[in-house]
């Protein structure tokens, strides 16, 4: 299991882990997930002669937590001063999961010059993004929420034990890596207690979930007057099943392919976590990307 080092990008220290070499593939993870997810997929990918640099965002994984709300721009902003920090001034292929697809897409409209392609896994889906609490109402919530969770030791108590069941529950058993209850989790016992123990990693969470209908709606913004000029894979998690929740789901993603004139590719069978259930099908929607 590999761990990187610590890199001050927007007046945050982000753990980084940077391998490989050739052209450079930047990704990053869903909500409250770590560098190490993507680790079977790296490994792939660093086979293939890619360099792979993989993040922490503030307060999740190892990274330091930051004061400031996440914003679309903000994360953009943050992967371009990543790459200048190391020195990558190529473009690259920027691959985003969940949450971060949002991050991953603003940065290939913000930083058109700097993005090889643009990959999206899973990626959050919103059409109309709406939400009944102000924006301050929400943050300050999530931090309030955070310390006081924090404060009843919830964190070193049940830390590891949640991050367990939520990988459980956001897989399919039929994926080609052992599930948490069937041989271990991929990621190493001592660096999931040492991530998901600490109260940082859920109030990283927690603030960057309270933000979630605004980053979504900053990215229908960009959508308008920032057009893509870089090619687009979504690559949809399925895991086979007729259930409706599934098939809509489904649908949700291909509807994201024809807005952004993307190349849609499914993944299955695999759950959310299509990074542990399918590296494999991951590694390939991030080398063809290019090649298209």
């Amino acid at each position: 299991m590999t761990t990187g080092r610590f890199v001050l990008v927007e007046g945050a220290a982000l753990h980084v882990v940077v391998e490989g070499s050739g052209p450079p593939v930047v990704l990053s993870a869903g909500l409250a997930m770590a560098w190490f997810d993507w680790d079977p997929v790296a490994a792939l990918l660093v086979a293939q002669s890619r360099t792979v640099v993989r993040f922490d965002r503030p307060g999740h994984g190892l990274s330091a937590p930051t004061t400031a709300p996440p914003t679309a721009a903000g994360e953009a902003r943050r992967i371009a001063g990543l790459l200048d920090a190391l020195g990558l001034a190529g473009p690259v292929t920027v691959v985003g999961h969940s949450i971060a697809g949002f991050h991953a897409e603003a940065f290939a409209r913000l930083y058109p010059e700097r993005t090889a392609a643009l990959v999206l896994v899973d990626s959050s889906v919103e059409e109309d993004p709406r939400t009944a609490l102000p924006v301050g109402v929400r943050t300050g919530a999530a931090r309030l929420l955070g310390r006081a969770l924090t404060a009843a030791g919830l964190p070193a108590a049940l830390g590891p034990l949640a991050r367990r069941a939520v990988v459980r529950a956001s897989r399919t058993s039929s994926g080609d890596l052992p599930l948490p209850s069937a041989g271990g989790p991929p990621a190493a016992r001592d660096l999931v207690r040492r991530c998901y123990r600490t109260g940082r990693v859920w109030r990283g969470a927690l603030l960057e979930n309270s933000r979630y209908p605004d980053t979504a709606a900053e990215v229908l913004a960009l959508r308008a007057g920032r057009p893509l000029a870089v090619p687009v894979t979504v690559l949809a998690g399925y895991d086979g099943s007729a259930g409706r929740g599934a098939l809509r789901w489904l649908a949700r993603q291909a509807g994201l392919a024809d807005r952004l004139g993307a190349r849609f590719e499914v993944a299955e069978p695999a759950g959310h976590l299509v990074m542990l259930d399918r590296p494999g099908r991951v590694a390939r929607a991030v080398l063809d990307a290019v090649v298209r």
